[in-house]
C-alpha cells in the first residue's frame, strides 16, 4: 500500500449531489452559473436534498417548514449567553449545533423521515444561532426569526434588527447559492465519515463545522479581509502584494486544488462586490480586490477562488469578518445534510488504511534494561 498525501485524486465515494468536471461545478447536473443567476437559495436546498428543482407548491412547503423550525430552543440561546464574549465564532457555532441534539426528541431516530426533518431544522436554525451569537456578544438581545421570508432575508434581519435592502438580500442569497455544496470537500467528507458509523445527523454536522473552522478550508475569506484591512488603501496594494510575492508568502483567496483554470464561483462574487460598492457609494474594497487579482494572476498565474471576493461582499453588507466562516456554514449545511442523507441511504463504514512508515522488528525491553 502506498499513501496519497491529502487523498488527492482518490475517489472515496459515489454521489449524485454535485460534481466538478473539467472545471465546471454543477449541483445535481445543473451548472452553477445558471443557479447563481436564476435560483433562490431555497430552490438550491430543495435541489440538493431531492435531486430536482421544486415546483411552486414544493417550494412553498419548504419555505414554510424552514420558517416553522427557525426558532432555536431557549436552552441553546441561554447557552450562547454563557459563552465568553471573545469566543471564536466557529467554536461557538460548533458547540451550539452540538447542543441542539439535546433538545430534539428525534435526535436518535434514524428513520428517513426523522432524518429529513432534522436536516430542515439544521438548515433553519444555523442562521438563527449565528445571528443570536453575534448580537449577544454585543450586549443586544437576539431578534426572533420571521416567517414567510427567505433565509438570506431572515439572517440579515436577525443580525441587524432592521429590514435589509433588496440588493443586500439578493447578494446574500447569491452567496449562499454559491457556497451550498462542493463535491467531496474536507468538511463534507468529515460529515460522511462521522455518520458512516451510524452516528446521528447532529454529530455529522458538528464534525463538518469543526473541519470548516480551519483556515485552509472555511477561514480563508476571513484571512482575505484581514489582508485588505492591512493594506488599507488602493495606493498600498502594489507594494504590499509585491512584497508578499517577492518573499513567496501565500496570498489567501487565490488558487484551488480542484480548479486549475479558475474557480467558476469567483466571477459571480466579483460582480456582487462591484454592485454592493456602487450601492454604498464606496468602491474602495472592490477596486483594491481588482488590483490584487491583477498582480497575483499576472505574476503567479493564480486566479481568485470563492473566498477572495466574498470577503469584500460580506464586509460591504456590514458583517463582522469573524462571521464570514459561520455564514459559509449557514450555506454549506444544505450540502452537508444532503451528503449525510445520501450516506445513510447506502451506508458502508468509511475505514481507509495507512501506509506504515514506522520502525520494524522492534522488541519489548524490560524496564530495568532500558537506558
Amino acid at each position: 500500500m502506498t499513501a496519497t498525501k491529502g487523498l488527492e485524486g482518490i475517489v472515496a465515494a459515489k454521489s449524485s449531489i454535485s460534481s466538478i468536471i473539467d472545471g465546471v461545478l454543477t449541483y445535481q447536473g445543473i451548472n452553477i452559473d445558471e443557479l447563481a443567476e436564476k435560483a433562490s437559495f431555497e430552490e438550491v436546498v430543495y435541489l440538493l436534498w431531492h435531486g430536482k428543482l421544486p415546483n411552486q407548491s414544493e417550494l412553498d412547503e419548504l419555505i414554510a417548514q424552514l420558517g416553522e423550525y427557525a426558532s432555536v430552543p431557549a436552552e441553546v440561546i441561554a447557552g450562547l449567553r454563557l459563552y465568553p464574549k471573545n469566543a471564536n465564532s466557529m467554536a461557538a457555532l460548533r458547540t451550539a449545533v452540538s447542543s441542539l441534539a439535546l433538545y430534539d426528541a428525534e435526535a436518535n431516530d434514524m428513520s428517513s423521515e426523522a432524518n429529513y426533518r432534522k436536516a430542515v431544522k439544521l438548515q433553519a436554525q444555523l442562521p438563527t444561532i449565528v445571528a443570536a451569537f453575534a448580537r449577544i456578544r454585543e450586549g443586544k438581545d437576539p431578534v426572533a426569526p420571521k416567517k414567510g421570508v427567505g433565509i438570506a432575508h431572515n439572517f440579515l434581519y436577525m443580525l441587524t434588527g432592521e429590514e435589509p435592502a433588496p440588493v443586500a438580500i439578493q447578494a446574500m442569497d447569491k452567496a449562499l447559492v454559491l457556497h451550498a455544496d462542493h463535491e467531496l470537500n474536507a468538511s463534507t467528507f468529515s460529515s460522511r465519515v462521522t455518520v458512516a458509523t451510524l452516528s446521528d445527523i447532529y454529530s455529522g454536522v458538528t464534525s463538518a463545522i469543526g473541519t470548516l473552522k480551519g483556515p485552509l478550508h472555511g477561514g480563508a475569506n476571513e484571512a482575505v479581509m484581514i489582508m485588505l484591512d492591512e493594506i488599507g488603501s488602493l495606493e498600498n496594494v502594489e507594494p504590499y502584494i509585491q512584497n508578499k510575492l517577492d518573499n513567496k508568502v501565500k496570498i489567501m483567496g487565490f488558487g484551488h486544488r480542484v480548479y486549475k483554470n479558475g474557480d467558476p464561483r469567483a466571477k459571480h462574487l466579483m460582480q456582487m462586490s462591484r454592485q454592493l460598492g456602487e450601492l454604498k457609494g464606496d468602491m474602495t474594497l472592490y477596486e483594491m480586490s481588482i488590483k490584487i487579482e491583477a498582480l497575483v494572476t499576472g505574476q503567479k498565474g493564480l486566479k481568485p477562488n470563492v473566498d477572495f471576493y466574498s470577503a469584500s461582499c460580506y464586509t460591504m453588507l456590514g458583517i463582522p469578518r469573524d462571521l464570514f466562516t459561520p455564514i459559509f456554514a449557514i450555506s454549506r449545511v444544505s450540502g452537508w445534510t444532503a451528503h449525510i442523507l445520501e450516506q445513510y441511504e447506502d451506508n458502508r463504514l468509511i475505514r481507509p488504511r495507512a501506509e506504515y512508515v514506522g520502525p520494524v522488528d522492534q522488541h519489548y525491553v524490560p524496564l530495568s534494561q532500558r537506558g
